[in-house]
């Protein structure tokens, strides 16, 4: 249902063969042992499909956030789950975007060639949480040029899973920058170096099987050269970020409602009851219905913010206003979905309530529903700053 060709419908064609091969016995299994689907994972990434953002110069094919949302839609539509990778699209744009030719040449053909995986952000912290501008974790310069880092993060995912992580600290304390949003720095942190030699990894178990931990800076040292563009510009850097990242996500949630719908249609259309299929019922039609317009919708705005993310415009409000239709369009979707299938819909073989936990984490990361709110009300309508 609902393959209308568009631009991308090669991409949809091989990502949905490629998903083929992992059916929803093996999402069901991996999130059963609350495991990391690394099969999978691996098969995306010999197939080339988390390199798309990368230059061709760089052995990548060059397609763009919008070809990435794409493919991030097309994995949980399919019944995936890109949660487990879509950290390496976004994270890969920092170092796109703002690192140096060094930098580049060094790790970006060997990310494109699936040698080396970047999935890990670590921005959030417990007693700070979005307000960004106040993290506590530190950087600073030695006199032999490498930076040592104190400090805490958490919710940070897939660090098991990477081999390099996108950290952001503060360079210079908060009481010597003229605006709160200066003085933060950007690195790169070699994870296998890292770990064991002043950053402790816990693991934090969840709702959903997202792999998320605490992270513990104690006297970790960073090579000069691992700082991503001009020190003290890191929240530029991490904001830009953060605009792929919501377009992302707002993809995989459209494709977790074109999911919950096609499961909700044809369930309706098969299961009678009275002698006759209950989606013959307005009760149980129309709710799909309206779930599906605003999926509908929604789709339209991410394909707005990738627009202009790819032509380096300025889509913050809409990268945010995509991340939030999407996500309650998703979480609706997947509330119709359970309620057609009534009792099934609980039953673990049917896979919804599997899917039901993942697509409501976002409504509330990787930014709530209210910090939305507020961005529009400010940045948009131009009301008084509610914080």
């Amino acid at each position: 249902m609902f393959n209308e060709s568009d631009d991308f419908q090669e991409i949809r064609d091989a990502i949905r063969q490629l998903c083929r091969q992992f059916p929803d016995e093996y999402f069901r299994q991996i999130d059963a042992q609350d495991a990391y689907p690394e099969a999978f994972v691996d098969a995306l990434m010999q197939a080339g499909w988390l390199a798309a953002m990368i230059p061709e110069e760089y052995g990548g094919t060059g397609l763009g956030l919008t070809a990435a949302t794409v493919i991030m839609e097309e994995i949980n539509r399919c019944g995936g789950n890109a949660g487990a990778v879509h950290g390496q699209m976004y994270n890969m744009g920092t170092l796109l975007r703002n690192g140096s030719k060094a930098q580049k040449e060094k790790y970006l053909p060997a990310i494109a060639a699936g040698k080396l995986r970047i999935q890990s952000m670590a921005v959030t912290e417990p007693t700070t949480g979005t307000d960004t501008t106040k993290i506590k974790t530190t950087a600073v310069k030695k006199k032999d040029g490498r930076w040592v880092v104190n400090g805490q993060k958490v919710w940070i995912s897939r660090v098991q899973h990477s081999d390099l992580m996108i950290l952001l600290a503060r360079t210079t304390p908060l009481a010597e920058v003229k605006k709160k949003s200066e003085g933060m720095s950007v690195f790169i942190v070699d994870l296998h170096q890292a770990i064991g030699r002043g950053l402790e990894v816990r693991p934090i178990p969840n709702l959903v099987n997202h792999e998320t931990n605490e992270l513990f800076f104690d006297n970790l040292e960073i090579p000069e050269e691992n700082l991503i563009g001009e020190e003290g510009r890191g929240f530029k850097y991490i904001l830009d970020g953060l605009n792929a990242e919501r377009t992302l996500i707002a993809a995989e949630c459209i494709g977790d409602g074109y999911w919950f719908i096609e499961r909700a249609r044809k369930y309706a259309s098969e299961r009678v009851v009275f002698d006759r299929p209950i989606g013959q019922n307005q009760g149980v039609q129309f709710p799909i219905a309206d779930a599906f317009i605003e999926i509908e919708a929604a789709n339209l705005m991410r394909f707005e913010a990738a627009r202009r993310f790819d032509a380096h415009q300025n889509c913050g409000a809409q990268a945010n206003m995509a991340k939030y239709l999407a996500a309650k369009a998703s979480w609706e979707a997947a509330n119709v979905c359970l309620q057609t299938h009534g009792g099934f819909g609980f039953a673990k073989e049917y896979d919804i309530e599997r899917k039901f936990r993942e697509t409501r984490l976002y409504q509330v990361a990787p930014i709530s529903t209210n910090l939305i709110y507020a961005y529009v009300a400010e940045h948009i309508l131009g009301l008084p700053r509610s914080f």
